[in-house]
């Protein structure tokens, strides 16, 4: 009797990690990534329009892309670590500052090497991708560099390439990685059901900890040393918008997660509503008030209840997913 009623239950959470696999894809990752591949597009369409970097299109195109970019941020495996997709697309954070030396030194010799996709593709990643983008529309010095007609084939290469490498990715989990954690299969990627639930959970604890240390770590720097000018995206005044789509977009893979226990799910639940009432309740775009006591405050608690879910995330619904607290995608293998 003992025996039948493992078995059961090892068939119910098979059944379960295989929904669980569609779902997430189906309803997060595959819709994520094809508004990735859309945005960029458009970004690519308004660029060839009108290059100027105070064209209100091109910055609004720049903006959706981003925002698409930030909802899938978290997954960085499979798809993203090809050819180095995830680093091209958004090469952030630049802590040596080579984004604007690589843009500089384009700008300088006026390479050629914007002529061709094929060729741009070549170029440093520092130069390529959503960080380079808004270093052309928003940079005080970039924004204004060089000749004219070069800034803006330049303008109009970066946005083409954005556009291909979110195309490369949207392409690829549809084509290869989806189905690869649908049919999970001895000797392969994801040998079982609740391997793949594993890689979401730790896209999700992967997200948070970005989140966390990087997008309010990083401008928090220390008490006597806050650097605001380390957040992410801080000249397009998006840093705020960033934290706040992120845990949006988090919130959804959490919940998904965990539906099969009410308990964590409404623990993650509160939680996330928590901290996405203290974000929305900052007004502070680009987190300049860091350096002020008080505005500083607010961010450390911010940063806080992030780490509160992580808390909740590992303590309660990795071992719901079988996976030890504390692994995510930064940690390497």
């Amino acid at each position: 009797m003992l025996r039948i009623s493992a078995l059961v239950l090892a068939l119910t959470t098979s059944v379960a990690h295989a929904d669980l696999a569609d779902t997430i894809l189906d309803d997060i990752v595959l819709p994520g990534f094809d508004q990735l591949a859309i945005s960029g597009q458009a970004l690519d369409a308004a660029a060839q329009t009108d290059c100027r970097a105070e064209s209100e299109p091109l910055r609004a195109a720049f903006g959706e892309t981003l925002d698409a970019w930030t909802a899938v941020s978290h997954f960085r495996f499979g798809p993203t670590e090809v050819e180095n997709r995830g680093f091209a697309l958004a090469f952030w954070p630049d802590s040596r500052g080579k984004t604007p030396r690589a843009l500089n030194g384009l700008i300088a010799s006026q390479d050629p090497v914007v002529d061709t996709a094929e060729s741009f593709a070549t170029v440093s990643i520092a130069a390529r991708g959503l960080y380079a983008m808004e270093f052309l529309l928003y940079d005080a010095t970039i924004s204004t560099a060089g000749n004219s007609e070069y800034h803006c084939a330049l303008t109009q290469a970066v946005a083409a390439d954005i556009a291909a490498t979110a195309q490369d990715l949207a392409a690829d989990w549809h084509t290869r990685y989806a189905e690869l954690m649908r049919n999970p299969t001895e000797g392969g990627v994801y040998q079982s059901e609740a391997e793949v639930s594993q890689e979401f959970f730790k896209a999700l604890n992967t997200g948070l900890q970005i989140t966390a240390d990087m997008r309010l770590g990083r401008p928090l720097g220390t008490y006597d040393a806050p650097r605001p000018k380390r957040a992410e995206a801080w000249r397009s005044d998006r840093s705020l918008r960033n934290v706040t789509l992120s845990l949006e977009a988090l919130e959804r893979l959490a919940m998904q997660l965990a539906n099969t226990d009410p308990e964590i799910e409404a623990r993650l639940g509160h939680s996330f509503a928590t901290a996405l009432t203290e974000a929305k309740g900052l007004d502070d775009p680009r987190f300049a008030r860091v350096s002020d006591p008080s505005g500083r405050f607010r961010v450390e608690v911010l940063q806080r209840t992030v780490n509160d879910i992580r808390a909740v995330s590992t303590g309660y619904l990795g071992p719901l997913l079988g996976v030890s607290g504390g692994f995510n995608s930064l940690d390497g293998d």
